[in-house]
């Protein structure tokens, strides 16, 4: 697997048009996505961490590539209080618990 790990300051209010802007991603049904995690922090409600998973590296790059994921992004800048900062690289270790 493959994706990235974001930080990112959401504008006060935009928490909502954040959430559907997540929900309308994960209807578009992006060969090879496998999921997202969204952290706030404790410590600063406006803070946040993002994880994206993809099935490989060439489906994440595919999807950061499109035209489609590029108006997403600019719609997401739109609720942020600055550009994130992104971490991309290889999972190398996952742990599910047993059911």
């Amino acid at each position: 697997m493959y994706g990235t790990i974001a930080r990112y300051r959401l504008k006060p209010g935009a928490e909502a048009q954040l959430e559907e802007q997540f929900r309308i991603f994960q209807a578009a049904k992006v060969p090879g996505f496998v999921a997202t995690y969204i952290y706030r922090m404790d410590a600063d409600p406006h803070e946040y961490y993002l994880a994206v998973l993809f099935a490989s590296k060439e489906a994440y790059m595919a999807n950061a590539r499109s035209p489609e994921q590029d108006a997403r992004y600019r719609q997401m800048l739109q609720l942020l209080e600055e550009e994130p900062e992104w971490h991309d690289g290889e999972v190398v270790y996952v742990e599910k618990p047993l059911a």
